[in-house]
């Protein structure tokens, strides 16, 4: 209805993610919609070399966005380029990262929270952790958790907000 025009606003809010990074390997994807493609020592990290690390993903940052990904070159999706296995160039973008906290290092897995602008790919940021840290990295698990002021932890179960649309 109406709210349709919102769309764009909401989407255009700064976004809350948890999620998990796996070190040591990598992805044509950069998460787990494709298999592993390379595996890399992890030996050398650390906890403290990946907390050093974080920082410089603070603030503006640029970033390539995946090839697995909806967005157009040339009248084309991204995603139809890389599922044909056909090289293209992709433009880095700025981004703005606000917060990046590891919340739980166990290497391989790293859990974190991130607060960041439009446009941020996830996926992409792992791709490049694991690259600045000498080994792979691709995106274990995402959830978004805040857009703007929707945030998950006052939303409404799904079972009990459908019981009240049908007893309205």
């Amino acid at each position: 209805g109406k709210f349709t025009k919102k769309i764009s606003e909401l989407q255009g809010q700064t976004k809350l993610y948890t999620g998990c990074f796996y070190f040591g390997a990598t992805t044509p994807s950069f998460d787990l919609e494709t298999p592993i493609d390379k595996e890399f020592p992890t030996q050398h990290l650390s906890e403290v070399l990946l907390r050093k690390t974080s920082k410089q993903f603070l603030g503006e940052i640029n970033q390539r966005p995946p090839i697995f990904s909806a967005i157009k070159k040339d009248g084309k999706r991204l995603y139809q380029f890389a599922r044909k296995g056909e090289a293209v160039k992709i433009a880095a973008r700025p981004v703005h990262v606000h917060s990046f906290e590891l919340t739980n290092v166990e290497i391989p897995k790293v859990e974190f929270e991130i607060s960041c602008s439009k446009g941020t790919y996830i996926r992409s940021l792992a791709n490049d952790f694991g690259k600045s840290v000498s080994s792979g990295a691709y995106l274990y698990k995402l959830r978004r958790t805040k857009i703007g002021t929707f945030d998950v932890a006052n939303a409404a179960d799904p079972d009990i907000f459908s019981d009240q649309l049908t007893k309205a």
